[in-house]
């Protein structure tokens, strides 16, 4: 909107990422104490750790999010409609957050859907459905029923192993900002628009890990992990090249998706995958590999930063 009057500039675009940060860390700063408290995890390693902290700051990041986004980001129909979607997924996680009675996994499932379906159904409708072949000069245009139909697995993917990756203080929101820079830097030439989007989400992050860096003071709840993995979806749509999701989010991937796998097999085909390995893996890092919190989240960051350098090096 600000983009619009005053006309694009580095000035703005800046002003856009510092305000994004001080929004995000004033909004927690004086808004933590009226936030849903956090009833201890049950079956986490150290979640009882957690109980009575604020839960739920995703709620406040977003809110930031979504106020800088309009303001400073030069204004599309399809930029609104990502982030209303982000504001639609963080608020199905906060009323979860906040009500006594966890909501049921269908309940979550099936609005996760409808996200997903939309989300997709607007990248197509504004974008086609060509993407680009990883590490090659190709590309391919897909029919686009398939790619809506790729696009909902992808955003119900994302959403689902970010917020299982959400277990240890600084981690997925760590993570995320490591995923999130990087297809900031390859929508540059694709997007340049949603290039500064990705970065007003990290401001909006940074700010939030000033208080949840270890021992956290809040946590950002289901309202802020189901958000960022919404929001990564939308990145890796948006940069042309949603495969490259896999090498750029590999480890809360397997942090959060592993779990999934191994309790949906033995669920819905009675198959038991991973006895020994604890999941998620950042609780087996802890309780079986002896490693503290701060070691966990350095060294999944670094393995997570190492796939992006060595992913954007081969793709740039």
């Amino acid at each position: 909107m600000l983009s619009t009057i005053f006309g694009e500039s580095r000035i703005i675009l800046l002003a856009g990422i510092a305000a994004a940060f001080l929004l995000s860390f004033l909004g927690i700063r004086f808004g933590q104490h009226s936030l849903p408290r956090d009833g201890g995890r049950k079956f986490a390693v150290n979640g009882a750790l957690s109980k009575g902290k604020p839960r739920g700051a995703g709620l406040i990041f977003v809110a930031a999010f979504t106020i800088c986004g309009v303001l400073f980001v030069p204004f599309t129909a399809e930029n609104l409609i990502y982030i209303l979607l982000v504001v639609g997924g963080m608020m199905s996680g906060y009323l979860d957050d906040a009500s006594e009675k966890p909501w049921g996994e269908y309940k979550k499932g099936l609005i996760d859907l409808i996200i997903a379906l939309a989300g997709s159904f607007t990248y197509v409708n504004f974008n086609g459905s060509t993407i680009a072949i990883p590490f090659t000069q190709m590309s391919v245009t897909l029919p686009r029923w398939l790619y809506i139909i790729l696009g909902v697995v992808l955003i119900w993917g994302a959403i689902n192993v970010t917020n299982c990756s959400d277990g240890v203080d600084g981690l997925s929101g760590t993570l995320s900002m490591i995923t999130i820079g990087s297809f900031c830097l390859l929508c540059l030439n694709t997007s340049p628009d949603f290039s500064f989007l990705c970065g007003i989400m990290i401001a909006v992050i940074l700010a939030y890990q000033w208080f949840n860096a270890s021992p956290s003071l809040l946590m950002m709840g289901d309202a802020g992990s189901r958000a960022m993995g919404l929001f990564i979806a939308f990145a890796a749509m948006k940069s042309s090249n949603p495969i490259l999701y896999i090498p750029l989010a590999l480890v809360t991937i397997l942090d959060g998706g592993l779990g999934l796998l191994k309790i949906s097999l033995k669920r819905f085909l009675k198959i038991s995958i991973l006895q020994h390995i604890r999941t998620p893996l950042h609780d087996h890092a802890r309780k079986n590999k002896g490693w503290s919190d701060p070691q966990t989240v350095y060294r999944f960051a670094i393995i997570q930063a190492v796939l992006c350098f060595v992913t954007l090096a081969l793709s740039m």
